[in-house]
């Protein structure tokens, strides 16, 4: 770790960054327990620019979870496109139900239960309490990891997640958790920018697989001809893929396992519900 930055130099290095370079998105301008699930599901492996470009058109179309919850798996989807990672969009749907059916409408403020929804991990349920409700958790995302790589383990390899935690919890500012949390978000995309991916220098990096010719393009490709298509038979989904037909029957099967799609009278069709 380096010894020659104290956490008061720390804080106010980046608090003073970040008055003058805080980003706008309309997420964080226009805060509700809603917009910030949404936006954390948008943003997992997504590009915020790519994010902002969709997050004001899907709440338009679903302007809270009993929208979202009572809406078509097709309608979602087709605002959806664009963002890859269909699961998400799934996931989200289903968040929504149970917020709905479970928690009368009202988003739980409690990460531990959070953590049993769909799509929510650890850390994503941690990051909706801390922007949603302004409380004072604890987690790490890739910018946040940088930043601290970045200040206290510069020259180091293999840097984990548990040598950095005790330094976020040490830093938090308990008052203002939500600003903190974007001025570390923030500063650590100038880093990436400024310096480069300094997340290969954790032990949890893993590089990203390629998207062209992988099973998760195909998948989009035959969720976006059942959109098109409702109803398309086996023939024209191979037809318009031109792939090899044993490993789209795997998909398709795979796909309906997960309950992405059903088969009807010889006939692939997206499910209503998610």
């Amino acid at each position: 770790m380096n010894p020659q930055i104290n956490q008061e130099t720390f804080i106010t290095t980046i608090t003073t960054w970040y008055k003058n370079n805080r980003r706008s998105f309309s997420w964080r301008e226009h805060i509700t327990p809603y917009h910030v699930v949404v936006s954390e599901i948008m943003l997992q492996q997504t590009q915020t620019e790519r994010v902002a470009q969709k997050f004001p058109s899907f709440i338009a179309a679903f302007p809270d979870f009993t929208t979202l919850a009572n809406a078509s798996f097709a309608d979602v989807l087709r605002e959806w496109k664009g963002l890859g990672y269909n699961r998400r969009a799934q996931a989200l749907c289903k968040i929504a139900t149970h917020v709905v059916n479970d928690f009368d409408g009202q988003l739980p403020n409690d990460p531990e239960i959070l953590k049993t929804l769909p799509g929510i991990g650890p850390a994503t349920a941690s990051s909706i309490v801390a922007f949603a409700f302004n409380k004072p958790t604890c987690f790490i995302e890739t910018n946040i990891r940088t930043v601290f790589i970045h200040f206290f383990f510069k020259n180091e390899h293999k840097v984990t997640d548990k040598q950095i935690m005790p330094l976020i919890q040490a830093t938090i500012d308990n008052k203002h958790p939500r600003e903190w949390y974007y001025a570390l978000m923030d500063y650590g995309v100038m880093l990436k920018k400024e310096i480069g991916n300094l997340n290969k220098q954790s032990a949890h990096y893993t590089k990203q697989s390629k998207f062209i010719g992988s099973n998760r393009q195909i998948r989009g490709k035959i969720l976006q001809i059942l959109l098109d298509q409702p109803g398309a038979s086996l023939h024209t989904i191979l037809t318009e893929l031109q792939e090899e037909p044993s490993r789209v029957t795997r998909i398709l099967i795979t796909l309906e396992k997960e309950h992405f799609i059903k088969n009807h009278h010889d006939g692939w069709w997206l499910n209503s519900k998610s």
